[in-house]
């Protein structure tokens, strides 16, 4: 796994743990760190969109070479 693999995975892990922080406790964490500043957090929900589809994308390659 190279270094943007796992920056990605990093990230998709955050943004699980705010899903989980907002299902469980209704706590959103994203919001709580930029102040509710919409720009702000479209940006930060954009990355972690974007690492997201990337992480299945890169799963989608490992299946395709057989190497799990």
């Amino acid at each position: 796994m190279n270094i943007f693999q796992k920056i990605c995975l990093l990230i998709t892990i955050i943004g699980a743990i705010n899903w989980g922080l907002i299902g469980i406790f209704d706590f959103n964490l994203v919001t709580y760190i930029t102040q509710n500043h919409t720009m702000a957090n479209s940006i930060i929900y954009s990355v972690i969109g974007l690492a997201g589809l990337l992480n299945i994308m890169l799963l989608g390659l490992k299946m395709d070479r057989h190497d799990l």
